[in-house]
């Protein structure tokens, strides 16, 4: 049996080609692995998916009216959820009023309408007697007037008058043979007592009594003359037996010196005890 040409054979005189059947079984092995790695990935991108979806459900529910009573996980504190300190410790507040000044004893007794305290012989002279540095002296007589002229010697009358006194306090005190009048002159205001004393010339009147005979009338004596607040005190000394008192004695400047310290601390005291009261009464 014979075949024409181009029959049993290809061209080339290749004998006609048959499948390859282990190539094509390997591309089919191959097709069914890729298929098996896409539907495994895929589940697994399914399957994330779906667990993201339940949490974010979750999430929802717990917030949301239906649900839950706790606090989700994703819910994190913030600042406002904290308690605040300063509500549980409040800063201190103070007040913007200043308080009063202190009432000072010098303010009190410079001017009438503060210093209302009782004014007496007795009050500015207590005791039996004044001390000074050791030194006592015995009180020997006291007086008061409204006549402050009647109260002077010489030109001091009228310089009382003129600058507004009210009245006249006088005490004597004794000792070794030296008495001393020490007067008090009272005036509204802390200038006009000033000006008293820088006016004064000599001086209060000494005042006997009390075994004390009258002194310093006409003889030399020492006088003095100062002022605190709306007061001006004015001192005269010298002996009880009319000895003149000289420029080097000592004994009379001694006790004029003492008993118008006496004075002075007198009338401190009395504006100290009303600004105490004053301070007291709030």
């Amino acid at each position: 049996m014979s075949f024409g040409q181009g029959g049993a054979y290809g061209p080339g005189g290749r004998p006609p080609s048959t499948p390859d059947w282990a190539a094509l079984a390997e591309d089919a092995e191959r097709r069914r692995r890729r298929r098996r790695l896409l539907l495994t990935v895929g589940g697994g991108v399914l399957a994330t998916g779906a667990v993201a979806a339940i949490v974010a459900t979750a999430v929802i529910s717990s917030d949301g009216k239906g649900g839950g009573s706790g606090r989700s996980a994703s819910h994190l504190p913030t600042p406002q959820d904290l308690p605040s300190q300063s509500a549980a410790a409040p800063e201190p507040t103070f007040s913007d009023v200043a308080p009063p000044a202190p009432v000072r004893p010098l303010d009190v007794i410079s001017d009438a309408r503060r210093d209302t305290a009782p004014l007496r012989a007795e009050g500015l002279f207590p005791g039996r007697g004044a001390a000074a540095e050791g030194r006592t002296y015995a009180k020997a007589a006291t007086s008061s007037t409204r006549s402050c002229a009647a109260a002077a010697q010489g030109r001091l009358g009228a310089v009382l008058t003129g600058a507004g006194c009210r009245q006249v306090f006088r005490a004597t005190y004794e000792r070794d043979g030296v008495a001393v009048t020490v007067g008090i002159a009272v005036f509204d205001t802390r200038a006009a007592a000033e000006r008293a004393k820088a006016r004064a010339t000599p001086n209060i009147a000494s005042l006997a009594g009390r075994g004390v005979p009258a002194f310093c009338r006409r003889t030399a004596c020492r006088t003095s003359a100062n002022a605190i607040g709306r007061y001006a005190y004015f001192t005269v000394s010298g002996y009880t037996s009319g000895k003149a008192v000289t420029t080097s004695d000592t004994a009379a400047l001694q006790a004029g010196r003492d008993l118008a310290d006496y004075a002075f601390r007198q009338l401190l005291a009395r504006g100290e005890a009303q600004a105490s009261a004053a301070a007291s009464a709030g």
